[in-house]
């Protein structure tokens, strides 16, 4: 669940690149990185860390160009330290290519040995994003030796790559690209399972520059607005003269984007695939209201209190809905990151206590209903609970947006073993005892996807894999899940992947 960025402008655009990124650093805080390119020339700088501490004005000056791709990261496999996974990544032929990728491919073995063995490409990472990389760039050499000018790419040759990829990969991605001397390739999955939105902004003399991005509020911050979202299927081309092209390269496209987007990863002011994030948090606390009138007294309730921040919207409507007091209670930290995204379990819980802090006088004496987003591998609610109880709260009902995370999530967000989910095999009460709570309420499956698709009837399905099991892509089965679950092999970050090393099978960085 990485964020992503490009931009063709007729301006620099190495500033508007790094304020774009700081616009989307809450969808990965492992690693960033700026690709720009100047005539025929790739300027890179990546690294490990947030934003404000990879780039210096140092490497801001040498960021020279017109166009470029930027990505923050969230690790999901892979060395989750290492600067050599970090993205853009590049292959010099055919023209030279820059890539970045939101997502998780599931097939990334059998790319792995088809890149490796069949067309003689290095894969020098564990990342599927290098695996999907070197894939486009194999095709796009296909395209230009069917033609008869083989020095001169056209768009349609860059469209029948995309779709040529399409067919051969599988799983969730979002991708920007940029092709040396022709401009910048941007393309989605045929589900739409990860976001991403075309913008543009016209200047003072009729120009148009395009912004392609995983979330529209990169866009208000640089003086964009959204055109669009970019179609499950599509590819959109953007010419550094600035021509805008477009094509549907998938015969079986249909809409049906990550539900966790909604519930926890995407900023509340963002709008995906046309649904306010915010209005759909807020209708989560409205259906979660009335989960909460079925499975306890309403009456036992004292105040309502969000775990901060993604839950607001959510806990606020509840409050309303219950005609109860809604606090504020625990003060968060705003200098530590958010802590589903922050790899390795003893990490996290770490975190939750130099992340958050509880008001004692909220607490004291009271029935308090904690409301979050969710609850993953209950580290953190555990240790909220725990420290809610020490704060003197008399009894203490969880409930959360989301429904039970029973599966692991194979698309790019950081679930990967059923062993690590605190649902897994469990029910309500059961969980409630595992975070020391004195209940736990659920948000409704249906009920969630039916409240989303109220803001977008256009919607026609969703990824809820992690809630149901169901794995849209029909490529997921238990073989794949037991050897996801199966240790990986250590790899140090300068060690070279090739297929026969071991590519893991969904072992994407995103």
């Amino acid at each position: 669940m990485c964020g992503i960025l490009g931009l063709v402008a007729h301006e620099p655009v190495n500033q508007l690149l790094y304020d774009g990124l700081q616009m989307l650093q809450h969808r990965g805080q492992d690693a960033a990185g700026i690709v720009t390119v100047e005539h025929d020339s790739f300027h890179m700088h990546k690294n490990v860390g947030m934003v404000r501490d990879v780039f210096r004005t140092r490497h801001m000056r040498d960021l020279t160009g017109h166009a470029g791709i930027a990505h923050v990261r969230y690790p999901t496999a892979g060395n989750a330290g290492s600067s050599a996974e970090a993205q853009p990544f590049y292959v010099s032929s055919p023209f030279g290519i820059v890539l970045a990728h939101n997502g998780n491919l599931t097939n990334t073995a059998e790319l792995g040995e088809s890149v490796c063995r069949r067309h003689l490409r290095h894969i020098n990472t564990q990342s599927d994003s290098e695996v999907l990389l070197n894939v486009l760039a194999h095709e796009l050499r296909v395209q230009v030796g069917r033609s008869d000018n083989p020095q001169r790419l056209e768009v349609g040759q860059i469209f029948n790559a995309v779709a040529e990829v399409q067919r051969q990969i599988r799983g969730a991605y979002a991708v920007v690209a940029l092709i040396a001397g022709y401009g910048l390739l941007a393309f989605r999955d045929p589900y739409g399972i990860r976001p991403l939105v075309l913008g543009s902004r016209t200047d003072e003399t009729g120009r148009t520059d395009y912004a392609l991005a995983s979330e529209n509020v990169v866009f208000g911050s640089l003086g964009y607005r959204l055109e669009r979202d970019v179609r499950p299927g599509e590819a959109v081309f953007v010419g550094f003269d600035g021509t805008l092209s477009s094509r549907l390269c998938h015969s079986a496209a249909k809409l049906s984007p990550c539900l966790f987007e909604y519930v926890y990863f995407a900023r509340p002011d963002s709008v995906i695939d046309g649904v306010s994030v915010y209005q759909a948090r807020c209708d989560m606390g409205v259906a979660l209201a009335e989960t909460v009138k079925r499975s306890l007294n309403p009456d036992e309730i004292d105040v309502v209190m969000p775990i901060p921040d993604t839950s607001r919207p959510s806990a606020m409507t509840l409050a309303q809905h219950l005609g109860k007091p809604y606090r504020e209670g625990l003060i968060k930290n705003r200098y530590i990151g958010r802590t589903f995204i922050m790899p390795g379990q003893a990490t996290r819980k770490k975190s939750v206590r130099q992340k958050l802090s509880a008001i004692a006088s909220e607490f004291a004496g009271k029935n308090v209903l904690l409301v979050d987003d969710s609850i993953v591998r209950g580290t953190t609610s555990r240790e909220i609970v725990e420290m809610v109880r020490e704060a003197g709260a008399k009894k203490i009902f969880f409930a959360s947006a989301a429904p039970e995370v029973r599966y692991p999530n194979v698309y790019g967000i950081d679930m990967p073993t059923s062993s690590e989910l605190i649902a897994h095999g469990r029910n309500a009460a059961e969980i409630a005892r595992e975070i020391g709570a004195d209940a736990c309420i659920f948000q409704d499956l249906d009920e969630l996807k039916n409240l989303v698709r109220r803001l977008n009837p256009a919607i026609e399905g969703f990824d809820d894999s992690c809630f149901s099991g169901r794995y849209i892509t029909g490529d997921v089965d238990e073989a794949y899940l037991a050897k996801l679950a199966q240790p990986a092999q250590s790899t140090g970050s300068s060690a070279p992947m090739t297929a026969d090393a071991g590519l893991r099978v969904g072992g994407g960085d995103d």
